[in-house]
């Protein structure tokens, strides 16, 4: 089968190239260009052509940028802007990934894309990886299920202990296998602040407020600030710990509170994206990339948004990030929280 792979030049998607190459397939790799850091990418084109030539594959470089700005990096600023705390990589893996990128794939003749995300595929659902403790599912959970037939995660059966294990045994891979995670955002280099102020005053002093609407404290400027956040503001006297509760982005003011003030029992959701034919179940769901899975009900409406009930609670739900739903191990759906 010839198979297309996504490369970054780490050590996942090498390895993935390695193992489906093992597997008797033809493999050929692809790096994205998807912003405007010029040396970022040369290092990292550098180390792909280099496995490219251990393994004996072509390596494609495809400049995504301008569509990369368009539906990832520009509404990823747009939401702070409006106070909410986006979630670009799940955008990414929908519409550049698993989109732009396998329309590549396609287009060059290959039957399948390969990524090196630790996730599985089980009757054309997305399920939780073998290392909970690296699985992706959750950032996928917004792709098409009708791409699913169209890709492959050969990492998903493997703990990433055992992936860096197997790279040291090869020569070429050593240095892979001992350099640095990247970052979770590739754009971002240190905080999403940096990114922010190319393109807005983000040090506007304001007003913190309590649940009541009093004011009660200074802010350094609300786009500091996410969802139970509990630094970089003051509050007048406060002996207690104070979080963040809401972001108010027209007025720059922040309303903070106690941590049972986070504490939420329903939220609801946009931009449903469905895994099933149900419109009503009960299902586990996680709020934020790594927060634990809580007991729920859920109801999808006809408008691609949905009602989910807590049956545990959850605390700081914010604004923008996505809600995925699970059954076991199967992603079921998932939205973004309004």
């Amino acid at each position: 089968m010839k198979i297309m792979l996504a490369m970054s030049g780490g050590v996942d998607s090498t390895m993935s190239a390695k193992i489906l190459q093992d597997a008797g397939h033809e493999i050929c790799g692809c790096y994205m260009k998807l912003h405007a850091n010029n040396a970022y990418h040369e290092k990292n084109i550098q180390k792909v052509k280099k496995v490219g030539d251990y393994l004996g594959i072509k390596v494609h470089i495809l400049d995504l940028q301008d569509k990369f700005h368009e539906l990832v990096y520009t509404p990823f600023v747009n939401f702070y802007k409006e106070g909410k705390t986006p979630n670009p990589c799940v955008v990414c893996n929908r519409f550049i990934k698993l989109g732009e990128l396998l329309k590549f794939a396609k287009e060059n003749g290959c039957e399948k894309l390969a990524t090196g995300h630790y996730v599985r595929l089980k009757d054309g659902f997305l399920r939780s990886a073998l290392d909970l403790t690296k699985d992706q599912s959750y950032f996928l959970a917004q792709v098409d299920k009708s791409v699913l037939s169209d890709v492959l995660f050969p990492l998903g059966e493997y703990y990433k202990s055992d992936i860096k294990a197997k790279a040291t045994q090869i020569q070429l891979l050593k240095e892979f296998a001992t350099q640095a995670e990247s970052s979770e955002i590739c754009f971002v280099d240190d905080t999403y602040i940096d990114i922010l102020k190319r393109h807005f005053d983000t040090n506007l002093p304001g007003i913190v407020v309590d649940k009541n609407g009093n004011a009660i404290g200074r802010h350094q400027g609300y786009m500091h600030y996410t969802i139970g956040k509990r630094r970089g503001f003051e509050v007048f006297g406060a002996h207690d710990p104070h979080f963040v509760l809401a972001i108010n982005p027209q007025k720059n003011e922040i309303t903070v509170g106690t941590k049972e003030d986070l504490k939420a029992t329903s939220l609801r959701l946009e931009n449903v994206n469905l895994f099933v034919d149900e419109s009503e179940f009960d299902c586990e769901v996680k709020v934020r990339y790594r927060s634990p899975k809580l007991r729920a009900k859920a109801k999808i409406l006809a408008d691609k948004t949905a009602t989910i009930e807590l049956l545990d609670p959850a605390f700081g739900i914010a604004q923008g990030q996505l809600c995925v739903m699970y059954q076991d191990e199967l992603v079921i759906a998932s939205g973004f929280i309004v």
